[in-house]
């Protein structure tokens, strides 16, 4: 087999399996903002009078991984406008938001 022929076999492996992994990476971020509505749902906070707290920062500074994403699921879900927290630091659900954001799942899961 050709050099060049091996070089870009090389890079298209490469290419594939970073996607594949930020692909993995997504979905596991995915599944934790599910967790993180759920349990809020769950403890029926969707006003501020019912927030709760959740972890939204890294227990150990110094861990290097990915184990804990719970934080960037979180951030994701303000960002999104789903959660809003507090002055004290609680966390609770927009129920608005939360029903349209539910419509477009279904929608699409139909189509």
């Amino acid at each position: 087999m050709p050099v060049y022929l091996q070089i870009l076999l090389l890079a298209a492996a490469f290419i594939a399996i970073v996607a594949f992994f930020l692909y993995m990476g997504g979905l596991a971020v995915r599944r934790t903002c599910f967790k993180i509505i759920a349990e809020m749902e769950e403890a029926r906070a969707f006003k501020e009078a019912r927030a709760i707290t959740i972890q939204d920062e890294r227990k150990n500074i110094f861990r290097v991984g990915t184990k804990n994403i719970r934080p960037k699921a979180l951030n994701l879900l303000i960002a999104d406008g789903l959660v809003i927290k507090t002055n004290n630091g609680k966390y609770y659900l927009d129920k608005e938001k939360l029903v349209k954001a539910k419509a477009q799942i279904v929608s699409k899961n139909t189509k």
